[in-house]
């Protein structure tokens, strides 16, 4: 009986824990405080295991990943128009982030999880001008700081 006790205590200790992910939101904006057709953030740095929710604002704006700006092992992942999605990031990386058809406007941004390296950021080549033009404004201004 004593044994039964102490393994019921246990298990409401542990079911009283709060898990340790977070949430964070991201709107997708056609204007923002960085100019049109926008996530903001535009940046997130979070923990392996935390979620983004992606708030559609407007009914034109999806979130996707971009093919070969993900870590390995990433599941890719592509939200339907006007979808409100939530988004688990569980290997440690940095994800480029789309909205599909708004991307050649530069509607894109980073997320990095765990602590990647600045020096690993590789921008697919294949991207938009304006696209890749905000990506390495994000990186300059985000992951380049001391």
């Amino acid at each position: 009986m004593r044994i039964s006790a102490r393994f019921a205590l246990l298990a409401c200790i542990l079911a009283a824990t709060p898990a340790l992910a977070e949430t964070h939101q991201v709107k997708m904006l056609n204007r923002g405080e960085s100019g049109a057709m926008v996530y903001e953030p535009d940046f997130l740095a979070i923990a392996p295991g935390d979620s983004v929710k992606f708030i559609a604002t407007h009914p034109t704006h999806n979130a996707a990943s971009i093919p070969g700006f993900l870590p390995a092992g990433a599941e890719p992942f592509k939200g339907k128009i006007n979808e409100e999605i939530e988004v688990i990031f569980s290997e440690p990386g940095l994800y480029g982030i789309q909205c599909i058809p708004h991307l050649a406007m530069g509607m894109v941004m980073l997320i990095q999880v765990g602590e990647p390296s600045a020096s690993n950021v590789k921008i697919p080549a294949q991207l938009p001008a304006r696209a890749r033009q905000r990506f390495e404004q994000i990186v300059q201004r985000e992951l380049s700081a001391p």
